[in-house]
């Protein structure tokens, strides 16, 4: 999915709780969901006036959207409720945003838009006082419900996370038990296996070259972790541009992994020059075994999923034998424009979506995981989504916070990684490179 370009590594102390979604709301849990933007609403009132949605379709698709916006409207029959949505939504609707006309209620994901931004040009409204005291319509503080907490902007929350999801590398399970292949556990496992997968005829691993965040975020990030002893603060080092981060022996290890990929004939050249859709289609085929890829890759290419195909998953595949799994996961938050002309129905539409119910259909409907905590594994959410949650659930995996690389930086890392990849630059090389783009940007 290549709308999704920025790195967002994101913690979650349990990932299973991973397939939750909370919410923010008011201290009111009427069943209508009325809120307002600091006040509880009066009990049995419903909302009434103009109201619009805005939502980006990609990977998740838009059914859990068009069922839980159906569901509000049921519950508040007296609003009219216009929604914004699709593929390219974000680049029609920059207009009204920059011209201080825009919709009351927002999901930011996808490109064209951008937390940060939006917050820094006071597009968004600011959540902090409500957000202490905000509960779901189910009565929970929504605070309390929320497995990734909100983005902490120095000291202020604007967005509140709705979907949380992982990287991490995918194998057809059947093509393994026809085979006879093992499903890796480490990278030891992953590097046996990949000889006996190429001895098929197939090339074991394909990522998607020209958007080179999903290998980053796949392989090299969690193998980074992996060789710094589990500890994520090598990522937090080298985001606040610490020139000093790159020469962690940690560094030099992680690269050194996809040079064994590389020079094992591990990695499909061909890979360098594919985007995401391509990628995916070849794996589709069994012309590569894994691909490194997000928990909503299954969805995005559900039409195209050969029948038979068992979507196998984990979170990473760099670790050391007996090693615990590193999740690199990505969320997408929701929030209210500063300039909404109904905020007390953006609010109450928040509460309402992060009721509990909509964990379990979030996950059935998007087939990837929701950000509120709640067991999934009763619901009819896909197979390898209640595998993921059982990786990212468990004390053997270490879940990484929150962090957002310079994008400089992060362009010189993906762009090195690439390099890498094919042979025109050694481990050294890819430390100098992003080690100047660090130093450069600190100054």
């Amino acid at each position: 999915m290549s709308w999704k370009k920025r790195l967002s590594v994101l913690s979650a102390a349990a990932l299973l709780t991973v397939f939750t979604l909370s919410g923010c709301g008011s201290s009111n849990d009427s069943a209508s969901g009325t809120a307002s933007t600091g006040t509880t609403a009066s009990s049995g009132k419903g909302l009434t006036g103009d109201f619009e949605v805005q939502y980006f379709v990609g990977g998740y698709g838009d059914a859990w959207w068009k069922k839980v916006v159906e569901e509000f409207q049921t519950a508040n029959p007296d609003l009219k409720i216009k929604v914004s949505a699709g593929p390219k939504i974000n680049d029609q609707m920059k207009p009204r945003w920059i011209g201080g006309n825009p919709p009351d209620f927002v999901y930011i994901d996808g490109a064209g838009l951008n937390a940060r931004q939006m917050i820094e040009d006071g597009q968004l409204e600011d959540l902090t006082e409500w957000y202490k005291t905000a509960k779901t319509v189910d009565g929970d503080l929504i605070s309390e419900s929320l497995t990734q907490a909100p983005e902490d902007y120095s000291g202020k929350t604007y967005n509140i996370p709705l979907a949380l999801s992982s990287w991490g590398i995918f194998w057809d399970q059947k093509l393994f038990a026809d085979n006879n292949w093992k499903a890796p556990t480490d990278f030891d496992s992953f590097i046996a296996v990949s000889k006996e997968i190429k001895a098929k005829g197939i090339t074991p691993f394909i990522h998607t070259g020209i958007y080179p965040y999903y290998i980053n975020n796949s392989i090299l990030y969690p193998a980074m972790v992996s060789a710094n002893n589990d500890d994520f603060s090598i990522l937090q080092k080298i985001a606040a541009n610490d020139p000093e981060a790159f020469k962690s022996p940690a560094v030099m290890t992680a690269l050194n992994q996809i040079v064994t990929m590389r020079d094992d004939g591990i990695i499909d050249p061909a890979a360098v020059q594919l985007n995401h859709t391509d990628s995916q289609m070849l794996f589709l085929q069994h012309k590569d075994a894994f691909i490194a890829n997000g928990l909503w890759m299954p969805n995005e290419m559900s039409k195209d999923v050969p029948e038979g195909f068992d979507f196998g998953f984990m979170p990473s595949i760099t670790q050391k034998p007996g090693g615990k799994s590193i999740a690199v996961t990505s969320t997408a938050t929701v929030g209210v424009a500063s300039k909404a002309k109904n905020k007390e129905a953006a609010y109450a539409f928040i509460q309402f979506i992060f009721a509990k119910k909509q964990a379990s259909q979030w996950a059935e409907l998007s087939g990837a995981p929701s950000n509120i905590k709640g067991d999934i594994s009763a619901s009819n959410a896909p197979a390898f989504v209640k595998q993921a949650a059982e990786y990212l659930n468990s004390k053997d995996t270490i879940v990484v916070p929150t962090i957002t690389f310079n994008a400089d930086v992060e362009k010189a890392m993906n762009d090195a990684t690439v390099a890498l990849t094919i042979g025109t630059i050694d481990p050294n090389g890819w430390i100098e490179r992003v080690s100047a783009a660090a130093q450069k940007a600190a100054n």
